[in-house]
C-alpha cells in the first residue's frame, strides 16, 4: 500500500505549499479541506485530531500553519491510510503528523484537546453511491452515520474539547440535532459560492459541554463575479491564514 500510494499523482494545496498524492481514479480533493484546516484554532502545543482523515490534507494543512501541533490522523481505509502516511513523510511532516489505520467507532488510547473532521456528505439511503469503494467511502454515509461520526468526536475529546468540522448548508439541520446532544458554544459560519447565491457549506465549531448560545458567524464567499477568487478566500486558500471562528465580543 506505501509503494502504491508513492506512485500516486501529486496535487499541491496552499500555493504548492503542501503536496498531496491520492489515487488517481478515488475521491479529489477539494477546497473544503483547506477551508477546515484553516478553521482549527488550538491552543499552542496541543493535539488535533482529523477523525476521517483521507489522504491527510487536512492535517497536513493544519501542520504547515500550526508547526507546533501534533496531529494525529485516522481512517479506516488502508488506500487512504497509506497516502496520508506518505503524504507526511512527503512534506517533512512524519514527526508530527501520524497516522491510525481504524474504524472511527474504535475506542482510542487518548483524548484530543479539538477534532476536525469533513464526514460523509450524502445521507444514507438518499442519493446513489458511486460504485468505486474509494469514492463510496469519501462521500456517502455507510455503516457510521452523521451521528456516530459525532458521538466519535466526542469519544475523542478532552473535557472542554473543541469540535470543528465541514459539511453540507443542506443538512445544518442534521449537524445540530446531533451535535446538541453533548456540545454547545456552537458557531456556525456560511460558505457561499458567489455573492448572493444559497451557501452551500457550513463549518461549524462546538465546544464540548459548554453552556453558550449559539451564534451565526460572518458568511465567507469563495469567488467574485468573474470566478476569482474573492481576497478573503485566497488569503486562505492559497497564502494558508487561518479562518476564525470565534464570536467577536460586542
Amino acid at each position: 500500500m506505501e509503494a502504491a500510494a508513492l506512485d500516486a499523482p501529486i496535487d499541491s494545496l496552499l500555493d504548492g505549499r503542501v503536496e498531496v498524492a491520492q489515487p488517481a481514479d478515488g475521491y479529489r480533493v477539494a477546497v473544503d479541506a483547506v477551508l477546515l484546516a484553516a478553521a482549527v484554532d488550538a491552543p499552542e502545543g496541543g493535539s488535533v485530531l482529523d477523525l476521517g482523515c483521507g489522504v491527510g490534507s487536512v492535517g497536513l494543512c493544519l501542520a504547515w500553519r500550526r508547526p507546533d501541533l501534533r496531529v494525529t490522523g485516522l481512517d479506516r481505509e488502508p488506500v487512504f491510510a497509506a497516502c496520508a502516511r506518505a503524504n507526511a513523510a512527503r512534506n517533512g511532516m512524519a514527526a508530527r503528523l501520524v497516522i491510525f489505520e481504524a474504524d472511527l467507532r474504535a475506542p482510542l488510547p487518548q483524548k484530543f484537546d479539538q477534532v476536525a473532521m469533513n464526514p460523509p456528505y450524502l445521507k444514507a439511503g438518499t442519493a446513489t453511491v458511486s460504485a468505486h469503494p474509494l469514492k463510496a467511502a469519501a462521500t456517502a454515509e455507510s455503516e457510521a452515520k452523521l451521528a456516530d461520526w459525532i458521538a466519535a468526536a466526542r469519544d475523542a475529546l478532552k473535557p472542554g474539547g473543541i469540535l470543528t468540522l465541514i459539511h453540507r448548508a443542506d443538512r445544518l439541520d442534521d449537524v445540530l440535532a446531533a451535535v446538541g446532544r453533548s456540545f454547545g458554544g456552537i458557531a456556525i459560519l456560511p460558505i457561499h459560492p458567489k455573492q448572493g447565491r444559497a451557501a452551500k457549506r457550513i463549518l461549524l465549531r462546538a465546544q464540548l459541554g459548554s453552556g453558550e448560545p449559539l451564534a451565526i458567524l460572518p458568511a465567507l464567499v469563495l469567488h467574485a463575479d468573474d470566478g476569482a477568487f474573492t481576497p478573503a478566500a485566497e488569503s486562505i486558500l492559497r497564502d494558508g491564514k487561518a479562518l476564525p471562528m470565534r464570536v467577536s465580543p460586542a
